[in-house]
């Protein structure tokens, strides 16, 4: 298959070359424009699973699996009460002029494979659990819910809608039934995907709304539609905004979406349209800040990014410093996106322990050079966008 989009919006921007950073700003001029500075974080995949405990990985690591090549496989899983803490109480140490502390909309993937179950059914059926009874399963997780409903309750967290699953289902299915690749061998360490680099390969499934067949549209309604109700039913209230895995969904599923109550997508400057068959390829749409669909629909295009753990020993904090000048600077909100990777210690903690000072460091520069900055979640800043 093709690249995957996972990292088409994080690249430094002190390595790009002068034509990609002339497009960035040319890319900013449509729209609406402000004159208040805005800062919103959008950070993905909160919720989802990924790799289960370092022993797991060192078990696979030990199988040939080479899960040290690529961060997700590295570093990600869900977060642990002491990621969650650690991350909360810097959030809450840097406010704006009006005292309101930065606030990271946390993209969440509500559901997780019932391993259990689909066993039972010898692979014939897929079943899903909330994140919230996966979190169960876990050693230092069983109150890390308890702490996200702290987050909210401070005002630092503002979860919003990013998929029911963070897998690819009807393909990760079949590939169990057929025995392909390492699906099973996944599946035994309670695991759906061992990708080793960015590219969307055979074990890697996380592109869950991408299809081979358009007919698989239909599935993929019915999987917003139980998705977004699920999210209401754990966080008690509507998603407003959706951001889908990966970038990739086919505009046929905006109508559900609407009807499931979503007013904005929340992405990069296109998204990855799936035109079928097995190549995995994608018709790219542009958009652009402040956009609007034929139902009326909103795009929030990320204009900047932290992502230390993909990019080791870059300058993670100057990259994103500079994208927000530039968002300022062309009268639009800086909005940054982040994955939960970079915050996550529960399968290496040095991973948290590089990223977080970064982070503080980058946020308390943006508090010094622009003082009047306000800090906003998505949800937040629809109704703002919706007035211009």
């Amino acid at each position: 298959m093709t690249n995957s989009p996972y990292l088409e919006n994080v690249l430094p921007v002190r390595n790009e070359s002068f034509l990609r950073n002339a497009v960035h700003h040319l890319l900013l001029v449509p729209g609406f424009h402000l004159r208040r500075k805005i800062l919103v974080i959008e950070s993905d995949d909160w919720g989802s699973i990924r790799v289960p405990s370092r022993e797991v990985y060192e078990s696979l690591l030990q199988k040939g699996v080479r899960m040290d090549r690529f961060p997700f496989s590295r570093y990600d899983a869900l977060a642990s009460e002491e990621d969650l803490s650690y991350l909360m109480d810097l959030l809450s140490s840097v406010r704006d002029r009006e005292g309101h502390p930065v606030v990271m909309t946390l993209n969440t993937i509500v559901a997780n494979p019932d391993f259990d179950r689909i066993r039972a059914a010898d692979f014939r059926e897929y079943h899903y659990e909330p994140f919230t009874e996966t979190l169960q399963r876990y050693p230092c997780h069983r109150n890390a819910f308890a702490l996200w409903r702290e987050g909210m309750d401070a005002g630092i967290f503002r979860p919003q809608f990013h998929g029911r699953e963070h897998i690819n289902v009807p393909r990760w299915l079949k590939s169990l039934q057929e025995d392909k690749g390492r699906a099973r061998l996944a599946f035994s360490y309670r695991m759906a995907d061992l990708s080793e680099g960015e590219h969307l390969s055979e074990d890697a499934y996380v592109d869950a709304l991408n299809y081979e067949d358009p007919c698989e549209t239909e599935f993929q309604k019915q999987l917003l539609r139980e998705g977004t109700q699920l999210f209401e039913q754990l966080l008690g209230y509507r998603s407003r905004s959706f951001v889908a895995p990966n970038h990739i969904w086919s505009s046929e599923l905006e109508k559900t979406l609407h009807q499931s109550g979503i007013e904005l997508y929340q992405g990069l400057w296109y998204q990855f349209e799936p035109r079928g068959g097995k190549s995995g390829r994608f018709r790219r749409r542009l958009h652009f800040m402040g956009q609007r669909n034929r139902l009326g629909q909103l795009f929030l295009i990320r204009n900047a990014a932290f992502e230390p753990a993909l990019y080791p020993g870059r300058d993670c904090v100057g990259s994103a410093l500079h994208r927000i000048d530039t968002a300022f600077r062309m009268g639009k909100p800086a909005i940054m996106g982040t994955h939960r990777l970079n915050f996550c210690g529960y399968i290496d903690r040095s991973n948290r322990e590089r990223n977080l000072p970064a982070f503080r460091l980058l946020l308390r520069t943006i508090r010094q050079k622009w003082p009047d900055v306000e800090f906003m979640g998505t949800d937040q800043l629809i109704d703002l966008v919706k007035t211009m």
